[in-house]
């Protein structure tokens, strides 16, 4: 089978094709044919400033072809999508049941993985934050795959104002028709304000002018890789607060909660209130463009690799 694996020096972006051999499904594990493969910016930032090479986890999605030992809620040709934590860029894949889910008929691979997992991080961060209806929202990279749904998700709860934040006026548009009812650069964004609640999937140099847009008793949620400095005074100043969210805590410590969240994506979904939006399909052979693709930040929604 085809897989990329990554190489530190090694070719575009680090990524290398492989041929390997079909891996084998253990406990608790499904063996799936993957037929997409959403790319992530956590994903390519770990590529790009490793010194080591990098396992390539992601989420997938595609059909079970085998199941593991103790495996009971799945069978071979149920389509699924979750988050495979080894050698995703592959046209087999190995995924743990605990992080698998069952695609609705009627759903692509494609779609899959643009709503599920990108999904679950927009849901849980709107949770984190406590949005009630009539607040106003900031969501900054609003054009990623995780911001696109992160403003459909705060317009469909009711808030008053949703702002996106963006790099590059050329993504105005996009986000409007999305349900932004404003558009601001990252280089502006101290002058807009204050919002009762900041989704931040940006950090880094962004976070502190995020912290400084909140309102009094605001919130911002960090869900990024891109790490951040916050300084103690401008939440005292405002009375505000930062909560970390992090997925996968929610995945392996509330299950209950993950299969909720999951459920409710799919029913919104359905009901056309959430729109998963995807900026490219592109052959896994190719994976190192779609990383160019996001290292860049040209996306307009989710980077997608199909093998």
């Amino acid at each position: 089978m085809l897989r990329m694996r990554h190489e530190v020096g090694g070719g575009p972006e680090g990524l290398v094709a492989e041929e390997a051999a079909v891996p084998e499904p253990g406990d608790g594990e499904l063996l799936v044919r993957v037929e997409a493969i959403g790319v992530t910016l956590p994903t390519v930032r770990r590529l790009r400033d490793s010194r080591e090479p990098v396992t390539l986890g992601g989420e997938i999605a595609g059909c079970v072809v085998a199941t593991g030992p103790g495996v009971t809620a799945f069978t071979a040709g149920d389509r699924v999508t979750g988050l495979c934590f080894a050698d995703a860029y592959a046209e087999f894949a190995v995924l743990p049941t605990a992080m698998a889910s069952r695609v609705p008929d009627g759903a692509t691979a494609v779609e899959a993985v643009a709503l599920v997992r990108s999904g679950l991080v927009a849901r849980g961060a709107h949770e984190a934050a406590r949005i009630e209806p009539g607040e106003s929202v900031l969501v900054t990279a609003a054009a990623s795959g995780v911001g696109t749904l992160a403003l459909q998700l705060a317009r469909a709860g009711g808030a008053g104002r949703v702002v996106a934040a963006v790099g590059s006026a050329a993504k105005a548009d996009f986000v409007r028709a999305l349900g932004a009812d404003e558009v601001v650069h990252y280089r502006d964004l101290e002058r807009t304000g204050p919002y009762d609640a900041v989704l931040d999937g940006v950090g880094g140099e962004l976070l502190p002018s995020a912290v400084r847009t909140l309102a009094t008793g605001g919130r911002l949620v960090a869900y990024s890789s891109g790490g951040g400095t916050v300084e103690a005074y401008e939440l005292l100043l405002r009375g505000a607060s930062v909560i970390g969210f992090q997925i996968r805590a929610v995945a392996t410590g509330r299950p209950e909660r993950y299969a909720r969240w999951r459920e409710e994506l799919w029913r919104q979904r359905d009901a056309g209130t959430l729109r998963p939006a995807v900026h490219a399909t592109i052959p896994l052979a190719e994976a190192a463009r779609a990383h160019a693709v996001v290292t860049e930040r040209r996306n307009l929604g989710k980077v997608v690799l199909v093998p």
